[in-house]
Order: structure tokens, then sequence, then C-alpha cells
């Protein structure tokens, strides 16, 4: 299995994580832990969650992936094994939110205790938090890095601007700087990060690991239509993707898929693996077929001309 330093952490990571937002959600406990067991046996090392994951399905409370990937960890004895990426920001709760110090360290040892580990690999700020001060957020971040229960941090969601100020702050104060980022990247959503995040993560050599590779399934060819969301959840989701652009963007991975003989969402996946500063894409699978073509999917080898045409076909 291919293995790719996640930035400066000196991580090594396959280049597919598996994203814990279904995990005790549309993947339940039993299926978690297959799918899993069969991703780490496959080669792969690397989960992300959040401690929100999954407190907007009903009946779930905030830290519901955390648990089960803890569950799984004790029974498993994997823990060794995995790069583990999880959140903090997000919010829970109206006093449960945000970057403020003692928040911080008091979330990182509810994630701890959920996930029934001493340490956290990357710990992320999931959402910028404007109203606390950089160098508060960023002294928390020192003390669990210093406490060993943390190894690196990293961002999502956060403007270039708040990342170029954070990173000078850490560099004259001596704290942890930012190693990791966490984007929207796809096929179809392309511009934002290469136009204002690329050249940044390049220059200061950043993991990008992007969530929403397939564009919350459009990406998939599933949904070809507004038609096809009758009764299905994700129309919030796709509503943006039904255009000319999107089209295009279909048809191409639709050609691209059936040279190959794949379904057009591993080449979508196979296409962030392969660009420019992308360490590895995060994906979610909720049953052992889906979570087959993720695995399949790195290790299909687009050539030039599938980069080309997918390239051309997606361009904004």
């Amino acid at each position: 299995m291919e293995k790719r330093t996640l930035g400066t952490t000196g991580l090594t990571i396959a280049p597919l994580m598996f994203g814990g937002n279904v995990l005790g959600w549309t993947a339940d406990e039993q299926m978690s832990f297959k799918l899993l067991d069969a991703f780490t046996d496959a080669g792969f090392n690397a989960v992300d969650t959040a401690d929100t994951y999954s407190r907007w399905a009903p009946g779930n409370s905030p830290g519901t992936s955390e648990r089960v990937i803890g569950k799984w960890l004790s029974q498993s004895g994997k823990r060794d094994k995995i790069v583990l990426a999880t959140k903090v920001g997000g919010v829970i709760s109206e006093d449960k939110k945000g970057l403020r110090k003692a928040y911080i360290l008091q979330a990182v040892e509810d994630s701890l205790q959920r996930l029934q580990t001493d340490y956290i690999d990357l710990y992320q700020s999931h959402y910028d938090d404007p109203e606390t001060p950089i160098e508060e957020t960023l002294e928390a971040f020192d003390i669990l890095v210093r406490a060993g229960k943390v190894r690196h941090i990293g961002t999502s969601n956060m403007t270039l601007p708040r990342i170029v100020v954070t990173a000078a702050i850490s560099a004259d104060k001596g704290y942890p700087a930012y190693q990791t980022l966490q984007p929207e990247y796809n096929l179809y959503d392309r511009e934002k990060y290469e136009t204002e995040y690329a050249t940044y993560a390049a220059q200061h050599n950043l993991g990008v690991i992007p969530y929403f590779s397939l564009a919350s399934g459009f990406l998939t060819g599933k949904y070809r239509s507004e038609a096809d969301l009758a009764g299905s959840s994700r129309t919030k989701f796709l509503g943006k993707y039904f255009n000319e652009r999107g089209t295009r963007i279909l048809s191409a991975l639709d050609e691209v898929a059936a040279k190959h003989q794949v379904k057009p969402g591993m080449v979508a996946i196979a296409w962030v693996k392969n660009r420019p500063t992308i360490t590895a894409p995060i994906a979610s699978a909720t049953n052992l077929q889906q979570l087959d073509e993720l695995i399949r999917a790195i290790s299909l080898q687009l050539d030039l001309d599938d980069m080309e045409l997918l390239n051309n076909a997606s361009a904004f």
C-alpha cells in the first residue's frame, strides 16, 4: 500500500481516510466495526471523525462516532495501527462550542474518554472562532501537545487569511502550528481550494485531507436530475449540481469509468487522490460493497488522457 507523509507531522498514511461521520449513524455499531476492520485489513490506516458526529441524527448524541471508534479500538487492539484524527469547535450545545482555551481542554478529555485512548494523532479545529483570540486557542493546543495528549494539530473550514495569521502567531510564540488542512474539494467544488488554498498548502507543506470527495454523492452518478432526489435526504446538498457543468462532469466520469470498467464514483475518488497537494481524500462507506469500491478507487490508475478529460470537463 502506498503511504504518504501527512504534511510535516512525520505521520504516514495510506491515500484514503475513512470518514467517521457515518459511524453509529447510517452504519450501526456492528456494521461500523466490520467497516473499520475491513478498512485497516486492506492496509489503510487513517480515520477522521469529530466530537459533533452525529448530533444531527434523531436519537443520536454528539460524540456517537467517537464512542463507536473507541469501542472498536478497545475490542480490536488496533490503536497503534491507525492515525486517529478528530475535531473540536463545532456546536455541541450553547456552552460547548468554539475554540476557547478552557473549552478545548475539557473537550479533549471528553474525546479521549469516548475514543478510549490516551492520545489523538491529529486534533483539528473544526470551525474558526473569531470571538476567541488566536493566541488563546494556540495556548490550549500547546498545553495538549506538551502533555502528550495531542501529537499534531490541523484546521478545517478556516479562511486562508486566518490560517496565515495563525501560522505567524505560532512561529512568534513558539506554539504548535496547523500542519494539516481539511477543505471541501472534489471534481465539482474545485475553485475555492485551487484559487485560495492550494498554493499556500504547497509552499508550507500542509497535509491536505479534503472532505466531500464525492460531492455528497452527486459524483457517484446515482443522481442525474432533481427527479432522482424524490424522497432523498440529500436534496438540500445536491440541488446546486444540476446544471450544465454538473452534467458535463458526469459525462466525463461515465467515459473514464467505462474505459476502466469501474463506477463513476471510483473515478472521482481517484481524481482527487491524484491532484497536486492532496495527501488523502476523506470518504465514507455505510456497507462493505461501498468500502470495497473506495479501496479499489485508490488503486485505480488514471492516465494523462483521463486526467485531462476530467480537468477540462470540470474547468471553472
